[in-house]
């Protein structure tokens, strides 16, 4: 059985259009299937949604992205687990693909991702930088992860230190222990950050973390970008 585990933060706005991409992806697999929301403080309508689209909730006040991926991980019932962002569609091909690649004896992986709507010239160049970085260092984006229970297990699942990037250093764990790869095949993300967010204000943000290293990313101070959507204030 497939068991995906999507982390989810006051998502009522784009969370269906998630899950009934989900369902149509794992359905043409012919495979079982179970879905995971994990409710993350959320205070408009993320569980109601979730539980009419057909997904177990499980419901917790964390806070930190790789703890409720891990809360999650936690209640799954079968192998793989795939992670997938709230904001995420997972085109049925690129499921397969993975799915492929986990029965070609890949231990996890990840894949290209693309956005929902066009990007300006800033955007376009950070997700084409994103990407590339992606596949050469062979890291998941975090809003679509696979990898067999077993090795997540094994790995500890993800380092909970980090506010953010967390993605990458279970990219990095999960190499240990076998084959990890990036697909060609891609999802589409939300490009609301780029709407919400400026280039000046993405590139401090980027550049604070680049120059304070890893203590600025263990800390949910000056990660807003991540923790607080601009529609939520």
């Amino acid at each position: 059985m497939i068991s995906f585990v999507i982390p989810a933060h006051n998502e009522e706005k784009l969370l269906s259009r998630t899950l009934d991409a989900l369902h149509r992806a794992a359905r043409k697999t012919g495979q079982d299937y179970e879905m995971i929301v994990v409710d993350d403080a959320s205070t408009d309508a993320t569980a109601t949604i979730a539980s009419r689209c057909g997904a177990r909730v499980v419901s917790v006040d964390r806070r930190q992205i790789a703890a409720v991926r891990n809360e999650g991980a936690k209640r799954v019932e079968g192998d793989p687990i795939i992670f997938v962002d709230a904001d995420t569609v997972v085109p049925s091909q690129t499921l397969r693909a993975a799915l492929q690649a986990l029965d070609d004896g890949a231990v996890g992986g990840g894949v290209v991702v693309g956005f929902d709507e066009e990007l300006a010239f800033w955007g376009r160049f950070l997700l084409g930088l994103w990407n590339t970085i992606s596949r050469w260092r062979c890291w998941a984006a975090g809003c679509f992860i696979f990898v067999r229970r077993s090795v997540f297990e094994a790995v500890g699942g993800f380092d909970e230190q980090y506010f953010v990037g967390e993605e990458i250093f279970l990219s990095k764990a999960i190499q240990t222990r076998g084959r990890f790869v990036i697909l060609r095949d891609s999802v589409l993300s939300s490009a609301r950050k780029t709407k919400s967010h400026s280039a000046w204000e993405t590139a401090k943000v980027i550049a604070r973390l680049l120059l304070l290293g890893r203590k600025a990313w263990q800390k949910r101070e000056g990660l807003d970008m991540w923790y607080v959507r601009r529609d939520e204030k």
